[in-house]
């Protein structure tokens, strides 16, 4: 199993990623399997850079807001309108309730639902209930946010990745995470600046997580253009004496075991 980041900025593009979207690739009997987590705002592009979009298995979504799945939007214009014709099936796509009606807004209105459901046969989360694409099984579990949002875990012979999306602790990361290979983690806040609670997790949060959840890799994600990275990096290596780093774009992992201490870190 392979994660590659596509875009990680917090809350909205930033100069140098777009928000939220990670390619999941799964090895499995010679065939690829390729689901998406996320699908934000300014992520359609590069994810061009990585795999043709009409090659997709699913997208998983975390929650409906813009920097996590407006970019849908234009995966649909793509996918209905190229010069091949649309897919002989259509697109899954999981998210939260409502998940269809959101769509169709951001797409330019109610009316725009029937179309939209011709590309993409929108399905959504049970919490706690997994579902089965290819060969990896995938647990929503939901989390604490302003709205209905979840983190995901992905599970493959053996080898585990959790995804927060966006939410503040909450017992639920617990389970999320629980001996992850990686665990992919929101860091938007940052401590003693952002006292606000029920939205976003800081780097300490999210170590805290990492080291009582027994996760083995934390890559922090989703920091906003107005945080400094090594502020939460530090924070986050205060609470978790595991292998931590921060997401950037284009840069892929392996889900394998992180070094052990006595190792030095060895390329992804």
């Amino acid at each position: 199993m392979r994660l590659s980041v596509v875009g990680c900025a917090g809350s909205f593009p930033g100069p140098d990623s777009a928000a939220s979207c990670y390619l999941v690739e799964v090895e499995d009997g010679g065939r690829t399997w390729r689901l998406l987590l996320d699908l934000g705002s300014g992520a359609l592009g590069p994810l061009q850079r990585l795999v043709d979009p009409r090659g997709l298995d699913a997208v998983l979504l975390t929650h409906l807001h813009p920097d996590h799945c407006l970019d849908l939007c234009g995966l649909f214009v793509m996918l209905r309108h190229h010069p091949l014709g649309p897919p002989a099936t259509k697109l899954p796509v999981f998210g939260p309730s409502g998940t269809l009606e959101r769509l169709a807004v951001g797409y330019g209105g109610p009316d725009g639902e029937p179309d939209l459901a011709q590309v993409f046969d929108v399905r959504e989360w049970d919490d706690g209930h997994a579902v089965r694409l290819g060969p990896t099984l995938i647990t929503p579990y939901r989390v604490e946010h302003p709205v209905e949002a979840y983190g995901l875990r992905l599970d493959h012979a053996g080898r585990s990745l959790a995804y927060t999306g966006d939410t503040d602790t909450c017992p639920a990361l617990l389970k999320l995470a629980r001996g992850a290979d990686l665990f992919l983690a929101e860091a938007s806040f940052q401590e003693g600046r952002d006292t606000v609670r029920g939205i976003h997790l800081t780097g300490l949060r999210a170590g805290q997580v990492a080291a009582a959840a027994g996760a083995r890799r934390l890559v922090l994600t989703h920091l906003p253009v107005w945080t400094d990275p090594d502020v939460v990096l530090g924070e986050a290596r205060t609470a978790f004496a595991g292998h931590v780093d921060l997401a950037t774009p284009g840069r892929s992992y392996d889900l394998q075991p992180a070094p052990s201490s006595s190792e030095a870190p060895g390329g992804d």
